[in-house]
C-alpha cells in the first residue's frame, strides 16, 4: 500500500450526525450536565419527548424539530432510554446507552429520531469499541479505524452527490431485486446499528489502546485515485470476498472486488458457476477467516455476536410449513407450498445474487443478498452464500424439508473481520491488512 504522507490536509474534521433511536412514539432520556436549549440552559436530569400529530411534545409545546447542545463537545455526556440494538437480528434488545456531544430530536413521519452530534473522532473510538472488542490487537484496531473513517466520509460524500431518481430497486411482476444502503437515511449521515456501523456512544467501555490507535490514524484513509474509498467491511467473508456491485448498486469500485482471503497462489475458483459453489459451500477450505480461535474471536465479537456458534460454515433447516410461512410473512407474498429454491446468479464469492422462489401458488425472482437473507429468515440468514438440499418429497412430489448449508457472516465485500483479527494474530501489519483487502489503494492523509 502506497502513502502520500501529510500533504493532503484539505478538510477539518467534520461534525457528525448519528441517527440512534428511529421513529419512535415517546423516548426518555437525562442530560448529564447542563444543556443549551432554545439559547437557554436547561439543567441535567431526565426528560421525555413525545410524538403527537406529527410533531415533537416538550414542555408542553409542539415542535418539528429539538436541539439540545454542550458547552463542551468532548465531554458533556446524556443518555439514551431503551435503545434497540441488533435491530431484525436474531440477538436484537434493548438497553440504556450514554453518548457524549449533542443531542437533537427530529418529527418524522412515524415518530420521533433521536439523532446524535459527535466529532467524527469521537465516533470512531465508539465504532471500534461498538463493533468489536476493545481489547483487540493494535494493528487490527488501526486496520479497522482506518476503514470506518474512510466509508463514513465516503457515504457523506457520496450523499451531496445522489440526485432523486437514484434507484435502490428493480421490481416487475415476476422479479424483486432491492439492495439495502445508507442511502435511506436522508435527516442524518448514518444511523448507529448493523444497518450502517455499529455505535453505542460511550456505552461499551472504550480503552486506552482505542483512544490510542485513533489518535495515530487521525485524519487517515484509504483512497483510489485520491478519492476516498467506499470501505465496507463484514464479520466473515465465508473464504473469497465479495464483489461490490453484487451487493449494492451496480457501480464497479477496483478495489471491492473478488478476491481470496488467503495469501498463497492457489487458483481463485469460479464461484459463479453453480457446481464449483456448492462444492466450495459444503467443504471448509483454508483462509485467514477459517477460525475456531475463541481468542481470535473474542476480539471481534461482543458477547451478543458469541452467541453465534458457526459462521464460517453454518446450516439451517426447516420444514415444508416453516418456510412457506416464513416467506410469506417475510416478503408477504403467499407463494403457497415450496417446491424449490433455485440459485440464478453467484457472487464471486459464492452468494446468490437472484434466487427464483418456486411455490405451487407464485414463482418469483428476489435478490440482491439482503432482500434474499431477509426473506429466508425471521431475523437475517448469516449470508446468501448457500446451497439448498429439499427433501421427504410427498405424493405430489413438493419437498417436506429444506437444509440451507452456507458459508460466511454478512455481505462479505471490503474487509473480512475475522480475517483481519487473524492476520494481525499472525504478525501482519495494518497497512498489510488493508493491502490485503482493499488492493490497488493507498493510505492518505485528509484532516
Amino acid at each position: 500500500m502506497g502513502t502520500t504522507g501529510k500533504k493532503e490536509n484539505k478538510m477539518n474534521e467534520p461534525l457528525i450526525q448519528v441517527g440512534i433511536l428511529l421513529e419512535q412514539p415517546t423516548i426518555r432520556f437525562s442530560l448529564s450536565s447542563a444543556y443549551k436549549w432554545e439559547g437557554n440552559e436547561i439543567l441535567p436530569g431526565d426528560y421525555s419527548a413525545a410524538f403527537s400529530k406529527g410533531k415533537i411534545l416538550f414542555n408542553g409545546e409542539p415542535r418539528d424539530e429539538l436541539s439540545f447542545m454542550p458547552e463542551d463537545l468532548h465531554h458533556d455526556t446524556f443518555e439514551l432510554k431503551e435503545v434497540i440494538i441488533g435491530l431484525h437480528f436474531h440477538w436484537e434488545r434493548k438497553e440504556n446507552q450514554h453518548f457524549q456531544g449533542g443531542l437533537k430530536f427530529i418529527a418524522e413521519e412515524g415518530g420521533i429520531t433521536a439523532v446524535n452530534i459527535v466529532s467524527l473522532e469521537d465516533y470512531l473510538k465508539s465504532v471500534i469499541s461498538s463493533e468489536m472488542c476493545a481489547t483487540s490487537s493494535e494493528e487490527l484496531l488501526k486496520a479497522h479505524a482506518v476503514i470506518s473513517r474512510s466509508w463514513l466520509l465516503a457515504q457523506i460524500q457520496k450523499n451531496k452527490k445522489i440526485k432523486g431518481d437514484y434507484r435502490t430497486s428493480f421490481v416487475t411482476p415476476t422479479e424483486n431485486i432491492r439492495w439495502y444502503d445508507r442511502e435511506e437515511h436522508a435527516r442524518f449521515d448514518v444511523c448507529a446499528d448493523d444497518h450502517c456501523q455499529r455505535y453505542q456512544g460511550i456505552t461499551r467501555q472504550t480503552t486506552a489502546l482505542v483512544d490510542k490507535v485513533i489518535d495515530e490514524t487521525r485524519g487517515q484513509v484509504i483512497t483510489y485515485n485520491h478519492a476516498i474509498c467506499d470501505a465496507r467491511f463484514s464479520k466473515c467473508c465465508g473464504g473469497i470476498m465479495e464483489t461490490f456491485e453484487n451487493v449494492w448498486e451496480p457501480v464497479a469500485h477496483p478495489y471491492l472486488q473478488g478476491k481470496a482471503d488467503f495469501t498463497d497462489d492457489a487458483p481463485l475458483p469460479d464461484l459463479t458457476v453453480e457446481k464449483n459453489a456448492e462444492e466450495w459451500i459444503r467443504s471448509s477450505p483454508p483462509a485467514f477467516c477459517n477460525t475456531q480461535d475463541a481468542g481470535i474471536l473474542r476480539q471481534v465479537l461482543n458477547d451478543y455476536d458469541r452467541e453465534t456458534a458457526n459462521f464460517y460454515r453454518w446450516r439451517v433447516t426447516y420444514t415444508q410449513q416453516e418456510l412457506s410461512g416464513l416467506i410469506r410473512e417475510r416478503s408477504g407474498i403467499d407463494y403457497g407450498e415450496i417446491i424449490d429454491l433455485e440459485p440464478l446468479e453467484r457472487g464471486t464469492s459464492g452468494r446468490i445474487v437472484r434466487l427464483k422462489i418456486i411455490g405451487t401458488k407464485r414463482v418469483t425472482t428476489i435478490g440482491k443478498e439482503l432482500e434474499i437473507r431477509r426473506t429466508l429468515s425471521p431475523s437475517h440468514l448469516y449470508s446468501s452464500a448457500f446451497v439448498v438440499d429439499a427433501e421427504e418429497e410427498n405424493d405430489e412430489g413438493i419437498p417436506q424439508r429444506f437444509t440451507l448449508t452456507g458459508a460466511g457472516w454478512g455481505h462479505g465485500v471490503g474487509l473480512c473481520q475475522i480475517g483481519a483479527a487473524m492476520m494481525a494474530e499472525k504478525g501482519y501489519s495494518h497497512e498489510a491488512i488493508l493491502r490485503h483487502y482493499f488492493p490497488h489503494t493507498n493510505l492518505e492523509q485528509k484532516y
